[in-house]
């Protein structure tokens, strides 16, 4: 569902910036007024909300020229901690019929009440979130407890955000809405992931990143901060997954002692539990993983004595079984390279072919795979090591750059798919002086 396409007026009520609702002729549509340029209140600054180019996805689908971006911001999206318990001004709002309504009671903006509250909120960019949480207390507790979230969830709206890194320890993000870059605290200091690779996935309002040992890392939009998180029933890296809402599914990889696995698991991030799942019926390592029909595929990856796997698995969520899908990923992946770069836009499956950088589109009902044409021509792999191929909303997306002795350059480019051959648009670019380690995309 796509946020509407119009720039939101502004208003400023009694020195504080507010929401005033204003009923319409029929009385069932609702107009929102936002407050304009810097205001000063409760000792503290407030930042006009910014103009939001709304595009937002579906939440089922999983993953233009950009001009350049502004520099890294904080997360604009998250409260700050302080503003949450600052003392603050009596606000007014004006309500339909042209009264006043103090901030802070149990209606969240005056006589509409809760529910068309909730309503017009959930349409808001949630890059405003942050904004609106410093309004009241019950703002606060929609946006921090992750209410407003879980009601996006409900009613399929999503943003979709690019999460990644270049450097240990550092993570960025990208928002393709407003075309910015948003700066992420830096994880906390862990030799585990200072010596050895990283996995990641993006799960609910969650960026999970695993380390090698029993390590794992929780980044919260919610609170804008790393924790620890809870591991897996059986621990590994170089696995397969994928993420739909709230959940998480895992399979294969390789645990400590270098045992190849075909187990898998689930992962709620609501209740921040993992829950063993059936095994594969082959184990592998160094896979691929995605959700397409409602169902959760692994393919690719090598088993024992580095033998190729082209099969592929489906988990159908449902019946809780694995059936093998014969030659699913010939021509994908070989034994020195990463595993298949693939996404799903609108239940169709794209793959990144980094040895002949082609694009390349699943043909379901023959099982085989139709060249669509080339990756961006900038972009730039060691046997696909360093390049991300991610769906981001209905856009597919690439993030790479090229390299050269003094330094590079990543570059995010993408296309929406339409079965004709690819025509890429920048989004954004920055230096950078590594590839891109981990990529995960987070819509919620």
């Amino acid at each position: 569902m796509d946020l509407y396409d119009k720039r939101e007026d502004m208003a400023l009520q009694d020195g504080d910036y507010c929401l005033a609702p204003r009923a319409s002729r029929g009385g069932c549509e609702v107009d929102l007024q936002w407050a304009d340029g810097l205001v000063e209140g409760a000792g503290r600054k407030r930042c006009a909300l910014e103009d939001f180019e709304d595009e937002v996805q579906e939440m089922d689908e999983v993953d233009g020229g950009g001009k350049r971006s502004k520099p890294p911001s904080p997360q604009p999206h998250t409260p700050d901690i302080r503003e949450a318990h600052a003392p603050s001004r009596r606000r007014r709002t004006v309500v339909a019929g042209g009264g006043e309504h103090s901030g802070g009671g149990g209606d969240l903006i005056g006589e509409i009440g809760r529910d068309l509250s909730i309503n017009c909120l959930l349409r808001l960019s949630r890059s405003e979130y942050g904004s609106v949480a410093s309004l009241n207390h019950d703002f606060r507790s929609l946006v921090r407890g992750g209410e407003i979230y879980r009601l996006r969830r409900q009613n399929n709206i999503a943003e979709h955000w690019v999460y990644f890194s270049c450097n240990v320890l550092e993570w960025d993000a990208y928002d393709p809405y407003r075309k910015r870059w948003i700066s992420v605290p830096k994880m906390p200091p862990d030799e585990c992931f200072m010596c050895s690779d990283k996995e990641s996935l993006a799960v609910g309002t969650e960026l999970l990143v695993f380390g090698m040992a029993h390590i794992v890392f929780r980044y919260s939009v919610l609170t804008n901060s790393w924790t620890r998180g809870e591991v897996m029933n059986s621990p590994r890296c170089l696995f397969g997954s994928a993420s739909v809402g709230e959940k998480a599914y895992v399979a294969g990889g390789t645990d400590s002692f270098g045992r190849i696995l075909s187990s898998a698991e689930l992962y709620n991030s609501e209740t921040h539990t993992w829950t063993p799942l059936p095994s594969m019926n082959k184990a592998r390592k160094n896979c691929s993983g995605f959700f397409m029909d409602g169902k959760f595929y692994v393919i690719g990856g090598v088993t024992n004595n580095n033998m190729i796997l082209t099969c592929g698995e489906v988990y159908d969520t449902q019946s809780k079984t694995w059936s093998v899908i014969e030659n699913m990923s010939g021509g994908l992946n070989g034994v020195s390279g990463a595993p298949p770069l693939v996404a799903v836009v609108k239940n169709q499956l794209y793959a990144a072919d980094y040895s002949e950088k082609d694009v390349k589109k699943y043909d379901k009902q023959n099982n085989r795979w139709i060249t669509l044409g080339k990756l961006p021509e900038r972009s730039v792999s060691m046997n696909g090591w360093g390049l991300a191929f991610r769906a981001c909303g209905e856009r597919l997306i690439v993030i790479g750059g090229p390299r050269t002795p003094v330094g590079g350059m990543i570059e995010l480019t993408s296309w929406i798919p339409d079965d004709k051959p690819p025509v890429w648009n920048l989004m954004d670019r920055r230096p950078s002086g590594n590839f891109v380690y981990n990529c995960a995309v987070m819509g919620c």
